[in-house]
């Protein structure tokens, strides 16, 4: 398929028009003689600073309303822009990385669906974002909660959006996730990977920003009278990835997630039959049907804690199991104070 043409919009005429019509309000009587010597020469400036019949607005002689990017032909680009990202979805003219990750669509797609639970539904409130690295690799280690994991794609939009390098995360997911139709490919355009250590560093490496939830399903579907309490972070994994990579480790702490689907009931020969980890039973599924889906409006908090270096160990130290255990126990310790910290802080639930 031949590429489309990609057609530029006139803007000169409607800008000649203008200047026209300012023209004949400027010099209401007769021109003079070219001859008379009376009047400025073409393209000399009048009293006041302004060629006459020539431009007043400004140098391209557009109006203050359609100068400089202001709304006039604001939605012409826009269209543009769309017209032209649905020509290189269907010529195929995009690129991806080895992991799948598409970053075109998802900042103009994923992220604009995303951000109006951010913004609008959860209310997020993020902190501590200056703590992420401008650049370079980074493994950021949060909490994880909510039945579903809501909190992961939210800590991917703080991070974007908050940011003042506007970073992209990329999570680290069980393979539930990518066994999933649909959902595993989405989470593959939207730079997600496996939860393997190779795959981990080779991002860390490749100076990306890294996130991982290391309860995994225990933190996701425990119970709601176990809420915001961590459970255990494995064997420090995450900790040997980044102590081979020399990456710094941000704890980061999420408030908000807990409440959205409060989890009273597992109900486990069911998940067994279905192949999941749990089945979960809250006041509103499966009572509700596809409504006990819809998450309550909770009100969110993201904190980035103090990055906790690892480039000063030396390479062996990624095989030292006490130092693993001490680095996972300090980043756990971490997190569950700021969890506190923050519970007591904040007012309501939903507010």
């Amino acid at each position: 398929m031949a590429d489309a043409k990609v057609i530029p919009f006139d803007e000169d005429r409607p800008r000649r028009r203008g200047a026209e019509r300012r023209a004949v309000r400027a010099v209401p009587g007769p021109a003079p003689a070219p001859d008379a010597g009376t009047g400025p020469e073409a393209g000399t400036p009048a009293p006041g600073g302004r060629t006459p019949g020539g431009p007043r607005d400004g140098a391209d002689g557009a109006p203050p309303g359609l100068r400089d990017g202001a709304e006039g032909p604001g939605w012409e680009r826009r269209l543009a822009s769309g017209l032209a990202f649905l020509r290189r979805r269907i010529t195929g003219e995009y690129e991806v990385d080895e992991f799948g990750y598409d970053r075109e669509l998802t900042d103009q797609v994923l992220m604009s669906l995303m951000r109006p639970l951010f913004d609008g539904y959860f209310r997020v409130e993020v902190k501590g974002v200056e703590n992420i690295p401008a650049e370079g690799g980074a493994l950021i280690v949060a909490n994880h909660s909510g039945t579903l994991p809501l909190d992961g794609l939210m800590m991917q939009v703080a991070v974007h959006d908050r940011h003042p390098a506007q970073r992209h995360l990329r999570l680290l997911a069980a393979d539930l996730v990518f066994m999933l139709p649909v959902v595993g490919e989405l989470a593959r355009k939207a730079g997600h990977t496996l939860a393997c250590a190779e795959d981990a560093q080779r991002l860390l490496e490749a100076g990306e920003l890294v996130g991982v939830m290391p309860e995994g399903f225990k933190g996701i579907g425990k119970p709601f009278g176990d809420r915001y309490r961590l459970q255990r972070f494995g064997r420090g994994g995450f900790v040997s990835t980044a102590l081979r990579a020399g990456t710094p480790i941000v704890p980061c702490s999420i408030v908000g997630a807990e409440e959205i689907y409060p989890m009273v009931g597992n109900a486990k020969t069911l998940a067994r039959l279905l192949g999941l980890p749990y089945f979960p039973i809250t006041p509103t599924f499966p009572w509700l049907g596809p409504l006990g889906a819809v998450p309550l409006p909770t009100k969110w908090t993201i904190q980035f804690g103090e990055p906790i270096p690892t480039d000063g160990y030396p390479p062996e130290a990624a095989e030292d199991p006490m130092l693993m255990f001490n680095l996972t126990d300090e980043v756990r310790e971490q997190i569950q104070h700021t969890l506190y910290k923050l519970l007591v802080q904040r007012r309501s639930v939903f507010f």
